[in-house]
């Protein structure tokens, strides 16, 4: 029988095929053998362990993936553990790990301070910028979305000086609102814990001499206009030292000590070496604090309208809606208010009602004018 060429090529290439299959199905179980060979596990070095208040804390430095890596792990109150890797001094082999800064703090971890933003004084622990150069204001801040939107913020001060109306505020207030706590309330420690926890950006809020002022009304923390630098440093401090985790100082009042400035500029100098920001809240015309913010190079930023002049809802939902158009225009806007009953619920109201517009609500660290953004 004859075979043509096209065929017999076919036959050839069958052949070798078939050839091929049962050569791989002998050598089956070495390829097997190689595939399943084991991963050396490259053992861990001691653990060394901390622990804090309401957090537990492990330090493992591993090799291999991770040669080079300081592991802190935190359990924190949920249940849940947070990692966090930082390089260590390394003999220059091998891969290295590089922690980025952050900015904004893990939700988690909210509640409680970072170490490295703080420094010890008499009073107790003030904010600091850490030697890697990471500012409160930027690790305390409110996450938010970057779009080119229209933004709006609103603070809501006095919290600590009442405890139901704190506890209400803080419970029914959106978390994108700005909580300012006054330097003189009450368990402001524990008000500042269950804030930052759900979310809210928060200030610390200093008294400071209004005009009209008399020695009469004998307010030990209020910063007055007379009095030496050395001396309202004192009581920023103090005041400063009650809490941790805010982004920046706010006025309480102050009329008249913003309006001097002999007395506001070491005030704002001090602020601005600690990696806060100054929030004026907008109701002194006669403030100096704007031009002293830029010459010490103090992120800041001012409140454009008190949202509760005038105690009643409907009136407060009607600023909130100038606010809104305020906002339209500048493509940002700030409103301030305090924690009374009534600004409490427009607020929440009128929140939920802006969303749907397409207004993003921020904390106010993000509208601040920040000269390292230059």
């Amino acid at each position: 029988m004859r075979i043509s060429g096209p065929v017999f090529v076919g036959l050839l290439a069958t052949a070798a095929i078939l050839g091929l299959s049962f050569y791989t199905m002998q050598d089956e179980p070495a390829l097997r053998r190689v595939a399943e060979a084991p991963t050396p596990v490259p053992a861990a070095l001691p653990v060394e362990t901390a622990s804090g208040e309401g957090r537990q804390t492990q330090d493992r430095r591993r090799s291999g993936a991770e040669s080079g890596a300081n592991v802190e792990r935190t359990l924190t109150d949920d249940g849940s553990v947070v990692n966090k890797y930082s390089p260590r001094s390394r003999d220059g082999n091998g891969p290295a790990i590089i922690e980025a800064p952050r900015i904004g703090q893990d939700p988690r971890l909210a509640g409680m301070p970072n170490e490295d933003l703080l420094e010890d004084s008499p009073y107790g622990p003030l904010p600091a910028v850490s030697s890697a150069g990471l500012r409160p204001m930027d690790h305390y801040a409110r996450p938010w979305s970057g779009a080119r939107g229209t933004r709006i913020a609103i603070i809501v001060g006095g919290l600590g000086l009442s405890q139901t109306g704190t506890q209400r505020a803080i419970e029914e207030l959106p978390s994108e609102i700005t909580l300012a706590f006054a330097a003189s309330g009450n368990s402001l420690q524990r008000w500042m814990q269950t804030s930052r926890r759900q979310g809210h950006e928060i200030l610390m809020q200093i008294p400071m001499e209004p005009f009209g002022y008399s020695p009469s009304d004998a307010d030990p923390a209020i910063l007055l206009a007379d009095a030496p630098a050395e001396q309202n440093i004192d009581r920023l401090h103090e005041a400063m030292a009650r809490i941790t985790g805010y982004t920046g100082i706010m006025n309480h009042l102050g009329g008249r000590f913003l309006s001097e400035t002999d007395a506001l500029e070491p005030l704002l100098r001090d602020i601005a070496s600690r990696g806060l920001m100054f929030v004026d809240d907008g109701t002194s015309a006669r403030s100096a604090s704007g031009s002293i913010a830029k010459a010490v190079a103090l992120p800041h930023i001012f409140g454009d309208m008190v949202l509760d002049t005038e105690l009643d809802k409907t009136a407060i939902l009607k600023k909130l809606d100038d606010l809104e158009r305020l906002a339209l225009r500048k493509g940002s806007a700030v409103g301030v208010a305090s924690a009374f009953d009534e600004s409490v619920q427009a607020i929440r109201q009128w929140v939920q009602e802006a969303s749907g517009r397409g207004i993003e609500i921020v904390g106010v660290s993000a509208l601040a004018d920040d000269p390292a953004d230059y």
